[in-house]
């Protein structure tokens, strides 16, 4: 059985959850208080972004500890809590799994850096200097982001003295011209033992050694610890990463900071097939192997069933960014536009292609690395209820297991962030003393362009009524700004509407459960240069179900009679009112964002 199929999926960022102790930073008794919230709605499994003991140097995505709770979050009587309670309500639990780096507040690499002959020194990836010769970056220089998109920290600043950028003591050069996806060497320089970690990461984020048997057997010892617990699967940070190339050689020529170059190292197959030997495949526990979705930057489509393929015993689903992060052109002084929907279209087609018949896919829009979606596709204004219904009709009928990232239910946008000093995110905050600080941005523009594209916008708390604080804690102040919409966009003004966008998506999830062929029928793109119209079929044996989706503010229109049999057919969900008679045909008059589903 493959239960993870037919999931609905909500993503929960603890900090900006729930807060129940009155320090302003969610937590998880405060997920715990809402769990029936998640059931009323519909949810089968709950993703628990890191929960694990943390310097928090990257939201948690820095661990310390694998198997303690992040001080701020609680207690692991807590999480016994929330995982019960999850059960109780027939909900599953997928927490993170990150592997490719841990922090270096580890007790891993605190032993490691002490001596290159500690035990632990070949946890981590160390390398000796390279002959003192130019860098690729000139000495001293703040190191520009790389060209490939991640939506991850960026650490735009370089090291700090006493050494320059990249250079050892002695003016040793780092093993290869690798830079870090959070910018700057990918190399850091450890006075100590006179060599070179790798950090693909920020530099307090240094890289686990796949290589090491070892260290393998420490995180599957690990893995099986959450599992024993009851926890239903993992959700792989970065995990096409895993795996490097021995030679540790530099970037191709013309290929200088093409970050996309780290994935699909040469074990990595070998690595997630014994991982899956090791320890995924004993934990069937009668309703099929518990649930695995890997992050996967820098894996193709044509490369996608590698991971996911029936066959394989590797993951169940892997996360594309091919539709993800906006593009980044000059990322906070000109970011590039949003994608079209022609654009859109070709890659939900590519990905279904790609793994429609043997593998699975994952939709999704938002993520607690991205921008909000309404934002992003939709409209913040006095269509946004319309518009995210819209967005919702696209992620709930698509092929694949849909994850829903919280808030997005109740049609939230992106928050008003006025200054700098609003913003949390270290990418936003580095990037301005590298752009603005140093004379080589306007401070307007760049404000106006990370309003559009931080990742702060999808961290705010969520906003649960139009109380104090907006219901996300009963103290003071909150960690992050809140959303100053949040009279207008909460939740529960969202229950109290039967209308509002939480009932759409409430109703949406039912009719995907209700109707096995939006989760296994084919999918078919019916108008695919179409900038305006999304058509598309879902298809199961006699049954077959029409999307129709105007993807702009502007009424248009569409006859689907070349392309589509005609046909009786039967309104099941619309944004809109729609008439008895308002449609004869296949041929629509749409109004703005309108999105209506057929059985015909």
């Amino acid at each position: 059985m493959s239960w993870w199929k037919e999931a609905v999926v909500y993503q929960v960022y603890p900090r900006s959850f729930q807060d129940s102790n009155g320090d302003g930073i969610g937590d998880l008794r405060g997920i715990v208080r809402r769990l029936d919230y998640l059931k009323e709605l519909g949810i089968d499994v709950v993703w628990l972004s890191p929960h694990y003991q943390s310097p928090n140097d990257d939201n948690g995505y820095d661990i310390s500890d694998y198997e303690a709770i992040m001080t701020e979050f609680g207690t692991m009587a807590d999480f016994d809590d929330l995982l019960a309670g999850l059960h109780e309500r027939g909900m599953k639990l997928v927490i993170d799994l990150v592997v490719n780096h841990s922090s270096d507040e580890h007790r891993w690499f605190r032993e490691s850096r002490k001596a290159k002959d500690n035990p632990f020194r070949d946890y981590y990836i160390w390398r000796p200097p390279s002959p003192p010769a130019p860098l690729p970056w000139g000495e001293g220089d703040v190191i520009p982001t790389p060209s490939a998109s991640f939506e991850k920290t960026v650490e735009t600043s370089i090291p700090d003295p006493p050494s320059p950028v990249g250079r050892g003591a002695g003016g040793e050069g780092p093993p290869n011209n690798w830079v870090s996806f959070f910018s700057g060497p990918a190399w850091e320089f450890d006075a100590a033992t006179g060599e070179y970690y790798l950090h693909l990461f920020s530099r307090k984020q240094p890289d686990l050694n796949w290589e090491n048997p070892a260290l393998r057997q420490e995180i599957y010892r690990m893995m099986r610890f959450w599992l024993d617990k009851g926890v239903d699967g993992f959700r792989m940070d970065v995990i096409a990463f895993i795996s490097k190339d021995q030679t540790f050689p530099d970037y191709p020529e013309g290929r200088f900071g093409d970050l996309s170059i780290h994935a699909n190292g040469p074990r990595v197959h070998e690595f997630l097939q014994e991982m899956n030997r090791e320890v995924l495949s004993h934990y069937d526990r009668g309703d099929g192997p518990c649930m695995t979705v890997g992050e996967a930057f820098g894996v193709s489509a044509d490369e996608a069933n590698l991971y996911v393929g029936r066959d394989r015993g590797e993951l169940n689903m892997i996360f594309h960014f091919d539709h993800a992060v906006p593009r980044e052109e000059e990322r906070f002084l000109n970011p590039a536009p949003e994608f079209r929907l022609t654009e859109l279209r070709k890659i939900f087609d590519r990905w279904d292609k790609a793994l429609g018949n043997d593998g699975w896919n994952s939709v999704y829009f938002g993520n607690h690395d991205n921008p909000r979606v309404v934002s992003r596709f939709g409209d913040e204004g006095p269509l946004r209820e319309v518009s995210a219904k819209m967005l919702a009709t696209i992620l709930l009928t698509q092929r694949g297991t849909p994850y829903i990232f919280q808030g997005d239910e109740i049609g939230m946008v992106n928050t008003d962030f006025r200054s700098i000093d609003e913003y949390n995110d270290i990418q936003v905050k580095n990037a301005w003393k590298a752009l603005v600080e140093q004379g080589q941005g306007d401070p307007a523009r760049f404000l106006s362009a990370a309003n559009r594209i931080a990742r702060d916008h999808a961290r705010t708390p969520m906003p649960w009524n139009d109380g104090p604080q907006a219901g996300f804690t009963d103290g003071p102040s909150t960690w992050l700004k809140l959303n100053e919409r949040y009279r207008e966009i909460n939740v529960q003004k969202a229950l109290d509407d039967l209308d509002s966008v939480w009932h759409y998506y409430r109703k949406l999830i039912h009719l995907r459960k209700a109707n096995p062929v939006l989760v296994y029928g084919a999918y078919t793109d019916l108008n695919p240069e179409s900038d305006e119209v999304f058509a598309y079929t879902r298809s199961l044996a006699e049954t077959l179900i029409l999307v129709v989706i105007n993807f702009t503010p502007q009424p248009v229109e569409i006859d689907l009679s070349g392309v589509l049999v005609a046909r009786q057919k039967e309104l099941l969900m619309a944004n809109h009112v729609v008439e008895a008679d308002d449609s004869p045909g296949l041929a629509f008059s749409l109004r703005p964002f309108e999105a209506r589903i057929y059985r015909i």
